[in-house]
């Protein structure tokens, strides 16, 4: 023999081939076959936590609401949360919240700011309807005076509303004071403000 043939016979030989590892699928009928793989017998072998991942419980959809009530501490959050929305709501719908005036189907929105020996004050007005005022308001300006008789200084000055829905007014009283009185008065009604920078 030679060295080629030697190598060849070597080569073609597997250590087991003298095994049937296959069955021919003539020899086992489809409906037959079985199978030896139990999940049971396995789990029954596992641990604890192995078997508890594999127990079927009702699976709890992710919901918003349900994380914010998740626990007793969450509860309370979302509750004082839901509160103070409400207490928000509440005060703005009923004005508090608001510091708007109203002339004669205008809103005001009027704010004072102190100025080097003076007191800036600006008014925007925004029309409420299409029938609100326009024309001439006149605005009175002093500080509270501090007793009946005594006589106090008066700032007195003139607008005038025209039919823009917006406009804003700024003009400058020769005082300083903690608060300031004021008075609007248009041709059918008068506003009285008590105004505090």
């Amino acid at each position: 023999m030679s060295d080629n043939e030697i190598n060849d016979e070597s080569k073609s030989k597997r250590p087991n081939q003298n095994y049937n590892l296959s069955r021919n699928s003539s020899d086992v009928p489809a409906e037959g076959l079985n199978f030896y793989y139990s999940r049971e017998r396995r789990l029954a072998n596992a641990p604890e936590s192995v078997q508890n991942l594999y127990k079927e419980e009702r699976k709890t959809r992710f919901g918003l609401f349900s994380v914010l009530v998740a626990d007793r501490p969450r509860r309370f959050l979302f509750m004082m949360i839901v509160l103070l929305c409400a207490v928000i709501l509440t005060l703005s719908v009923t004005g508090f919240l608001d510091t708007s005036y109203t002339l004669d189907g205008n809103k005001l929105e009027i704010t004072l700011t102190p100025f080097e020996g003076t007191s800036i004050i600006m008014i925007k007005k925004s029309m409420k309807n299409s029938g609100a005022y326009s024309g001439a308001v006149d605005i009175a300006v002093s500080v509270p005076a501090e007793e009946q008789d005594s006589d106090y200084p008066v700032f007195y000055h003139r607008i005038f509303f025209s039919i823009e829905k917006n406009e804003t007014y700024s003009f400058a009283a020769p005082f300083v004071s903690p608060e300031l009185l004021m008075v609007l008065q248009s041709e059918k009604n008068t506003l009285h403000l008590k105004l505090i920078p």
